[in-house]
């Protein structure tokens, strides 16, 4: 059952409705009064118990969705976020994005062992000594080269096996264990590769590698994987949908 959070609405006020009630709840938020996961009161509840109109309160809630303090889920409401999601991702795998363009995706697992990175665990909202499962997969399409694709997974799943991930993606053999990643810190940016990276992808000592680490977290906050990949940027691009509201 959603909390309803006490607001105080003054009319008298220059500051507008809807960033009145915005700034109150993202408050509750980050007082703890609305934990991650906590079911978020509904908009026309909303509207009626405080006598503002449905637009108003939607204006307000999708402030909150924008700023990553809710999370809106198609058939299951509205629920406050993670702390670590700062916004709304695509999230899908390259893998699974190379099977729809008709590509023939392989995969070779370069390194699998369990270890503990207090920075990957901070990341994961993990204890620091959590034991996390550490895959480095090269991905080839039509044995091409493509990327170096380096993950850490959570306790829950340090028994996925090698062979899993060399005959699947990684987010499909998480998938069938329950693991549905729906939102992410995500960081995309470009740098030189290392000599590794340069040998694994072909690449000329010229060659710039594009570059995405991601942090997903499912519909209720639990941590999925942390993510440091990159790729040959020639061969690699990524389309952005931008919705002016």
């Amino acid at each position: 059952m959603a909390i309803q959070v006490g607001v105080t609405i003054d009319r008298s006020s220059p500051v507008p409705l809807y960033h009145q009630l915005a700034e109150q709840l993202s408050g509750a938020i980050a007082s703890g009064q609305l934990q991650p996961g906590d079911p978020f009161e509904n908009e026309i509840a909303l509207a009626e118990r405080l006598n503002l109109s449905r637009p108003t309160v939607r204006r307000a809630i999708q402030e909150l969705v924008s700023q990553g303090l809710l999370l809106r889920q198609r058939g299951l409401g509205t629920t406050v976020a993670n702390r670590k999601v700062h916004r709304r991702a695509e999230l899908t795998s390259l893998y699974d994005d190379l099977k729809r363009a008709g590509g023939r995706p392989t995969t070779t697992v370069l390194s699998h062992e369990l270890v503990r990175d207090e920075q990957v665990a901070a990341a994961l909202d993990l204890p620091a000594d959590a034991e996390l499962l550490s895959i480095v997969r090269l991905r080839l399409s039509d044995d091409q080269p493509l990327a170096v694709l380096r993950n850490w997974l959570p306790p829950a799943y340090n028994d996925i096996t090698r062979e899993c991930l060399e005959t699947e993606g990684m987010y499909a053999v998480l998938r069938d264990r329950g693991a549905r990643p729906v939102v992410a810190h995500q960081t995309i940016s470009a740098r030189m590769p290392t000599a590794a990276e340069r040998r694994h992808l072909r690449l000329k000592s010229s060659e710039p590698v594009l570059t995405m680490t991601r942090s997903a977290f499912d519909a209720t906050g639990n941590p999925v994987e942390y993510g440091d990949h990159c790729y040959r940027a020639q061969d690699y691009s990524i389309e952005v949908m931008l919705d002016k509201r």
